[in-house]
């Protein structure tokens, strides 16, 4: 089982560790061009590497860690819950910087793929869209939240339109559930496409929350399309 360690550089901001040379990966027996050129960014990703060093399961760990780092939620004894969590690196980050063994924080993390357990946090093997998930997310978080996360994304069609769609119906339903669960003054964060938050979904998140941001972390790839949108300021529900 892969452990949430390293360093305080890795648990509160810090750049990732000095760049190494470049490796090329040449195309063999089985290997498509295309495998290979995502085996050849793995291996040259610092961010990969970085993780690898301080024991994340993957390098999206930086990106909640960098989005803590301007927003400041992840404080000891906090609440979370964490949607779509595997392979589990938010989590990691989330229990380092909460401290839930130590501080009585909660994290309850859920998905479809089974993720190998966090000391200090609560993993559901679930699909979070069935209609069950949400009350068993709320009976393992055991009171209110002080902030809801979703990385969740759907398996990319390469039709953009689509793929807009699919991830934003995913960001609306992390919403609903936000809206049962948060305390006021709660946080959301959730995954979106370039381009933003739909009208739809932009408004109701304005409604419902003091300040609504779009960010794009350092350790998001340049190329990808995905940001993220910040709310802030919970107002409480209905």
């Amino acid at each position: 089982m892969a452990r949430a360690g390293g360093s305080d550089r890795g648990k509160r901001g810090g750049g990732v560790a000095g760049r190494r040379a470049a490796v090329r990966v040449k195309t063999a027996r089985g290997r498509t061009v295309s495998s290979a050129r995502w085996l050849e960014r793995q291996l040259n990703d610092p961010y990969v590497q970085e993780a690898k060093r301080l024991g994340y399961r993957s390098r999206a760990a930086f990106k909640l860690a960098e989005i803590d780092d301007r927003f400041h939620f992840l404080r000891p004894g906090a609440c979370i819950v964490d949607l779509g969590c595997a392979p589990g690196g938010w989590c990691q980050v989330a229990a380092q910087r909460i401290r839930p063994l130590e501080t009585g924080g909660r994290i309850v993390g859920i998905d479809v793929t089974e993720v190998e357990p966090i000391a200090g946090v609560t993993i559901l093997h679930e699909d979070f869209m069935s209609d069950a998930a949400p009350a068993h997310l709320k009976a393992a978080l055991d009171g209110p939240a002080d902030a809801v996360l979703s990385d969740m994304a759907a398996p990319a069609t390469g039709h953009p339109q689509t793929d807009h769609l699919r991830i934003m119906a995913l960001a609306e339903a992390a919403h609903d559930f936000a809206r049962e669960v948060l305390k006021p003054g709660g946080v959301f964060v959730a995954k979106v496409l370039r381009g933003g938050t739909e009208r739809t979904l932009l408004e109701h998140l304005k409604r419902d929350f003091t300040t609504v941001r779009h960010v794009k972390p350092p350790s998001s790839r340049a190329d990808s399309a995905e940001m993220f949108v910040v709310a802030t300021g919970f107002r409480g529900g209905d």
